[in-house]
């Protein structure tokens, strides 16, 4: 996998996390590559806003705001399909589900989108879409005032939206996760939103892919341990790894298919 540009660019992405800066002369030097390649490597992830180029090399981007919401969906999307096609095989059929904001509980709806007899709960209007066709969801959405850009209803609205009802599975998103497993959001809004689906749902699913794992958001709610579930799409990073022995029961990793069914079904 590190033969290839998007293995490399996840190991880059590890060793930032990890070291807090790398500069492009040690980067070449430990992938065994030109400068130049690896400046192509590093430009593209800094396009995507996951790295920030200071001089010699390049650091965690100082982050006060999430991408554009469409700049997301696109973004890492082949783990995010993985990740909402493993997290719809363990929900069953009949199910109420609060799904939160974000373009990974996104994906999760559309995984779901031609399932049977389910009740979705959701502050997120492409959820909604996604599921609008089927009329074998029960689709309620909370009012409020719309962010156009995020197409998503949060704050105190949306968490006394979800405080009414009392759903079997809650699926969020999360802006990014501390070394200490704090779960992190880009405003308090989005925060408030979270943290009542968590409240209001008797299994918590956290969906969110491995670059999320030590991305700078600045604001606090919630922690891994509050999560019954995590649906991510390969090993955490190594810094990482305290909290990947403490809650392994808990992390449900796509890149380990046939290990991860065998553990759902027992779960």
């Amino acid at each position: 996998m590190l033969n290839t540009a998007t293995g490399r660019q996840a190991h880059i992405l590890e060793i930032v996390r990890e070291e807090g800066f790398a500069s492009i002369e040690h980067l070449a030097a430990r992938f065994d590559v030109t400068q130049q390649t690896i400046r192509r490597l590093v430009n593209a992830l800094c396009d995507q806003g996951l790295l920030r180029r200071i001089h010699g090399g390049v650091s965690l981007p100082v982050q006060n705001q999430n991408l554009a919401y469409g700049s997301r969906q696109g973004l890492n999307a082949n783990a995010k399909r993985r990740i909402a096609h493993a997290t719809a095989r363990f929900i069953p059929d009949g199910a109420s589900l609060m799904i939160g904001l974000g373009t990974t509980p996104e994906y999760v709806a559309q995984a779901l989108s031609r399932r049977h007899d389910l009740r979705v709960i959701t502050n997120n209007l492409n959820v909604a879409a996604a599921f609008a066709q089927n009329p074998d969801v029960e689709i309620t959405i909370a009012g409020g005032t719309l962010r156009p850009l995020d197409r998503d209803i949060v704050g105190e609205a949306a968490a006394r939206f979800f405080a009414g009802f009392r759903a079997d599975y809650g699926i969020f998103g999360v802006g990014g996760v501390d070394q200490d497993g704090t779960l992190l959001d880009f405003h308090v809004d989005e925060v408030q939103a979270r943290q009542s689906i968590v409240a209001n749902s008797r299994t918590a699913v956290l969906v969110a892919d491995t670059t999320k794992f030590g991305r700078n958001a600045t604001v606090r709610g919630g922690h891994l341990e509050d999560c019954h579930h995590l649906f991510t799409d390969g090993p955490l990073p190594p810094a990482f790894q305290p909290i990947t022995a403490r809650y392994a029961g808990r992390i449900h990793a796509t890149g380990d298919a046939r290990a991860d069914s065998e553990r759902l079904r027992h779960t």
